[in-house]
């Protein structure tokens, strides 16, 4: 267990030391300077600022110098909005998108597995097609529009929730459902298609046999190996749904780290985009991490194989 642990952990660290260099890399790749906009900066000015910032210096320094600041949690300053470092912007934004996400993640968690057992057990009957029906609604339709149209039912027509802002536990419900949406379709018909397969296994017929109840099947043998691929899923969900929707967090106006992002790209606010990247990255690297954790608690025969 440890030297699988040990193997996995070393396998993220130079993830994360790769992403790390193909981002700054191909940041200055990008033709342009991120000074020079929408009007012409003088030539003196433009060379103190360059000056300033260490982008007058050879880039091997400069990336030598963004790594030392990444393993050291310093993700340097913001091009754009003076006084202000990618840190402050991170802490700024990363516990709203986090708030929202925790929602919307346990939402798609709990709501995908509901729907998808409830079709799996009542395999073929209405209760499948209605939560396969809710399933494909929620693939097919973009969470923006879902949200637009969410917006308009439950806070201009029903008056029942606010339309938008963020603060309080009922401004957060619309944004977590639209944000959830598209997850929790997914899990159900992951959950569905796996727990129909086991379902048909010979082990659930000896254990019917042994007099086991329906209960025990379910919670034993039937969804400890039917979700071992929604496991697989949470990986790259959770690092999703944690750092931000632009789209929902722009409609429902939630300053999120999402929304951070997308203006970094608009204003070439170069730090800003790294910062973000990597630290997406992270929580990606660390939420598949954690899966690889609960694989191995799951089913020990990964760990042993391992």
């Amino acid at each position: 267990m440890i030297n699988y642990l040990l193997k996995k952990g070393s396998v993220l660290i130079a993830s994360l030391f790769v992403i790390t260099t193909l981002t700054f890399f191909l940041m200055h790749a990008i033709p342009g300077d991120p000074f020079v906009q929408d009007k012409a900066i003088p030539e003196e000015i433009l060379k103190a600022m360059h000056k300033h910032y260490g982008l007058d210096q050879p880039l091997i320094v400069q990336f030598g110098k963004y790594l030392q600041g990444v393993f050291t949690g310093e993700l340097g300053p913001s091009f754009k909005y003076q006084g202000r470092t990618v840190n402050q912007i991170i802490s700024e934004g990363f516990p709203v998108s986090f708030c929202l996400g925790i929602e919307a993640l346990v939402l798609a968690l709990f709501g995908g597995i509901f729907l998808g057992s409830i079709a799996a057990l009542k395999h073929l009957r209405w209760q499948d097609q209605v939560a396969m029906v809710i399933a494909v609604i929620g693939i097919s339709v973009p969470s923006f529009i879902l949200a637009t149209y969410l917006q308009y039912v439950f806070a201009m027509k029903l008056d029942l929730l606010p339309v938008a802002r963020w603060g309080t536990f009922s401004q957060s419900i619309l944004p977590a459902v639209s944000l959830a949406a598209l997850p929790m379709a997914f899990i159900a018909r992951l959950t569905r298609a796996n727990m129909v397969e086991v379902l048909q296994q010979d082990y659930i017929q000896t254990a019917k046999s042994k007099g086991l109840n329906s209960l025990q099947i379910l919670f034993k043998h039937v969804m400890r190996n039917a979700l071992l691929p929604v496991v697989t899923y949470l990986g790259p969900l959770t690092a999703g749904v944690l750092t931000g929707s632009f789209a929902i967090e722009k409609i429902f106006g939630i300053p999120g780290l999402g929304q951070w992002f997308v203006m970094s790209i608009t204003n070439r606010d170069y730090t800003v985009i790294m910062g973000t990247t990597i630290f997406y990255s992270a929580i990606l690297l660390l939420s598949i991490f954690i899966v690889d954790i609960l694989y191995c608690l799951i089913d020990p025969r990964i760990r042993k194989g391992g």
